[in-house]
C-alpha cells in the first residue's frame, strides 16, 4: 500500500479546483466553487468544490471524495493510476512500498502499450484496403464514421501479417499481450482474417482485440487472452467511448456484442457497453454503478438470453445498492439490440430500456415459476429459494426490507425484524444551508472534531445513544484515543465500508456551509454542554432510583456529580 503520510502530503498539494476542473466547468459561489453534477443528471447545480478544505460533495446525488477519489470515480482510473497521476503534477515521487512495480518492469509494461498500438493502426489501415471486411460492415449497417470512432479494422488472412506493422516479429512481448501464438517453433498471428474490434482502458489504450471472423468459421468471434493489460472480467467494450455519456444519461445499458455497442451508438444511443464473451462480473457491476444510477441488462428474449439475465442478476445481487437500480429488458423474439435499433430507431430502443424489468420483478419471476404458490409447501419452498439471493443484498437493506415484505405477502410468512439498534442506517441526505435544520449535538460535535482533530482530547462523558451520528461520533473518538495524528481525510477513509462511513462524508459535507464568521469552538463547547447535561440527567435517573445504602461510595460520588451535571453550566 502507499504509505498514509505520502498521500496526505499529495493531497495538501493538490489544488482539487484545478483537477475538477480539468472535466467540469467551475463558477464560484462564495467560497467555494458550484457545478452540476457530473455524478448524475441535474438542472441546477448541486456539486461543490471547496478549495480551503480540498474535498467535493454533491448535495443532490451524494458523491463526495478528494482529487484522488474524482480522478477514480469520474475519470474510471485505478487508485494507484490516480496518485501516480497527481503526483506527476505537483513533482512529487510516489514511494516504492514494495508494491511498486520496478522501472524495469514499467519499461516492460510501456512497451506492451506500444505494440498494442501498432498492431491496432495496423489493423485500422489494413480495413479500408480490404474489399471484403468493407462489404461485410456495410452489409451489418455500418458506416464509415461509426467504424473510425471504434477504430475497427481487419486482421489479414496471412499467418505473420503482423510482419509489417512490427519491427521485431520474435519479439517475446508478442506472445505475452496474445498478439502471436507460439507452437513448438512455429510463430504465427492469433488474429486472421477477422474484422477486428479494439477494446481500450480507461485511458483509451488499446489493451485486447476482439476478432469477428468472415465467412464461416470457429469461434464466430475470438478475444483476447488475459494478458497483464486485459483481464475480461473488468473491461467493458465502450466504455472508454461512452463514459461522459452514461455519466450524463445517469444510465448505462450492457449489451452482449460489440456490434451491439457499434450499432446502439451510430444511431444516437450513447451509453451501451458489451461484456467479453462472459456474463457480467461483480467488478464490472461495481464499476457501471459508480458510473450511473440506472443500469439495464438487455438481452434477447429467448432461453438462452434469459439464461443469460439470471447470470447478471446472481453475479450482480452483492453490489446492489439503495437508490440504484437494475433492471432487465428482454427483446421481442428474434432481436438483437443491433437489428432492432436498425429497424425502430433510437427513441424505441430508449423505450425500451425505461420500460424494463425492475430487478425485484424478474427474481420474483423466475424463483415463483419454481413453486406451486397454491400449496403451503409451495410458499415455503418459494421462502428457501429466495433466501440466499435476500442475503447477497447486504449493501441494499432498504430493498432487502422491500422484498422480504413482498415474500411475506405472498407466503403468509412474517418478515425478520430488524435488530434493536441495528447501526447499518445511513444518514439522511444533508440539507442545503445551515439555517435549514438545527443539527443535534451529536453533529456539531461530530463536524467539530472533523474540522480540528485536536478537540478529540476534550470530550466529556458521552450519554448512550443508537443514533448514527451518536455512534460515528464515540467510535471517532475512539479512534483518536489511539491514533492522534489521525487527520480529517483519513478518518473518513477509515471508514470506507462501515456504517459510520456515510455519517462522516454527511458530518463532512456540511463543513462547506460553514462561512468566515461561523464560530465553530462556541458551538462544540455548547454541543458538549448539552451532552454532558444529557449523560447527567441518564446517570441521575439511573442512580437516584436505587436506594442509598445499595449506592457504592464510589456511586453516590458519581450521583452527585451527575446531579451537579444535569444543568447545563451557566458561564
Amino acid at each position: 500500500m502507499i504509505p498514509q503520510d505520502f498521500l496526505q502530503q499529495l493531497l495538501d498539494r493538490t489544488d482539487i479546483v484545478a483537477v475538477v476542473e480539468r472535466y467540469v466547468p467551475l463558477k464560484k459561489a462564495g467560497a467555494n466553487y458550484q457545478a452540476r453534477c457530473p455524478f448524475h443528471n441535474e438542472k441546477s447545480p448541486s456539486f461543490s468544490v471547496s478549495p480551503t478544505k480540498q474535498f467535493y460533495h454533491c448535495f443532490g446525488c451524494g458523491a463526495h471524495g478528494t482529487a484522488i477519489t474524482f480522478l477514480m470515480e469520474h475519470a474510471g482510473m485505478p487508485f494507484v493510476e490516480a496518485v501516480k497521476e497527481l503526483a506527476g503534477q505537483v513533482g512529487m515521487r510516489v514511494p516504492d512500498d514494495g508494491n511498486r512495480r520496478p522501472p524495469e518492469e514499467e519499461s516492460r509494461r510501456d512497451g506492451m502499450f506500444e505494440r498494442m498500438e501498432a498492431a491496432a493502426n495496423f489493423y485500422r489501415k489494413n480495413l479500408k484496403g480490404n474489399e471484403k471486411a468493407v462489404d461485410y460492415l456495410k452489409k451489418r449497417g455500418l458506416t464509415g464514421e461509426a467504424a473510425a470512432r471504434f477504430g475497427i479494422g481487419y486482421a489479414p488472412e496471412g499467418w505473420q501479417g503482423l510482419r509489417d506493422a512490427l519491427a521485431d516479429y520474435a519479439d517475446p512481448l508478442l506472445a505475452e499481450i496474445g498478439l502471436v501464438i507460439v507452437n513448438e517453433d512455429k510463430r504465427y498471428d492469433r488474429f486472421r482474417d477477422r474484422v477486428m474490434f479494439p477494446i481500450r482502458n480507461e485511458r483509451g489504450q488499446a489493451i485486447a482485440f476482439g476478432g469477428r471472423v468472415l465467412g464461416a468459421g470457429e469461434p464466430k468471434y475470438l478475444n483476447s487472452p488475459e494478458t497483464p493489460l486485459f483481464h475480461k472480467g473488468r473491461e467493458l467494450y465502450g466504455l472508454y467511448e461512452h463514459r461522459r455519456a452514461i455519466q450524463g444519461d445517469n444510465r448505462v445499458v450492457v449489451v452482449e456484442g460489440y456490434m451491439d455497442v457499434v450499432m446502439l451508438d451510430q444511431h444516437g444511443v450513447h451509453n451501451a457497453v458489451a461484456t467479453l464473451g462472459t456474463a457480467i462480473t461483480a467488478d464490472q457491476a461495481t464499476r457501471l454503478l459508480r458510473l450511473a444510477d440506472d443500469v439495464v441488462f438487455a438481452f434477447d428474449g429467448d432461453n438462452a438470453g434469459r439464461k443469460a439475465a439470471w447470470r447478471a442478476l446472481e453475479n450482480s445481487l452483492a453490489q446492489a445498492q439503495d437508490g440504484k437500480r437494475l433492471s432487465f429488458l428482454f427483446l421481442p423474439e428474434g432481436e438483437d439490440p443491433d437489428s432492432f435499433v436498425q429497424a425502430q430507431g433510437a427513441d424505441a430502443f430508449r423505450a425500451l430500456c425505461a420500460g424494463a424489468m425492475p430487478l425485484s420483478d424478474f427474481l420474483f419471476a423466475e424463483l415463483t415459476a419454481q413453486t406451486e404458490l397454491g400449496s403451503q409447501e409451495g410458499q415455503v419452498r418459494l421462502a428457501k429459494l429466495m433466501e440466499p439471493y435476500l442475503d447477497k443484498l447486504g449493501q441494499a437493506p432498504l430493498l432487502k426490507r422491500m422484498l422480504q415484505q413482498r415474500l411475506a405477502g405472498l407466503t403468509g410468512l412474517e418478515p425478520p425484524r430488524a435488530p434493536r439498534g441495528q447501526r447499518g442506517v445511513a444518514a439522511p441526505s444533508p440539507p442545503r444551508g445551515r439555517a435549514a435544520v438545527q443539527p443535534s449535538a451529536w453533529q456539531i460535535t461530530l463536524q467539530a472534531i472533523l474540522h480540528d482533530t485536536t478537540r478529540a482530547t476534550r470530550m466529556v462523558e458521552l450519554p448512550e445513544s443508537e443514533r448514527p451520528e451518536a455512534v460515528a461520533l464515540t467510535t471517532v473518538v475512539a479512534l483518536l484515543r489511539e491514533h492522534p495524528e489521525m487527520g480529517r481525510r483519513e478518518i473518513v477513509d477509515h471508514f470506507a465500508g462501515q456504517p459510520e462511513h456515510a455519517v462522516l462524508i454527511h458530518a463532512e459535507a456540511g463543513l462547506l456551509d460553514w462561512d468566515e464568521k461561523y464560530d465553530v469552538e462556541a458551538d462544540f463547547q455548547g454541543a458538549l454542554n448539552t451532552l454532558s447535561t444529557q449523560a447527567g440527567r441518564a446517570q441521575a435517573r439511573e442512580l437516584s432510583g436505587r436506594r442509598p445504602s445499595e449506592l457504592t461510595p464510589e456511586e453516590k460520588t458519581r450521583l452527585l456529580a451527575a446531579l451537579q451535571r444535569r444543568k447545563p453550566d451557566p458561564t
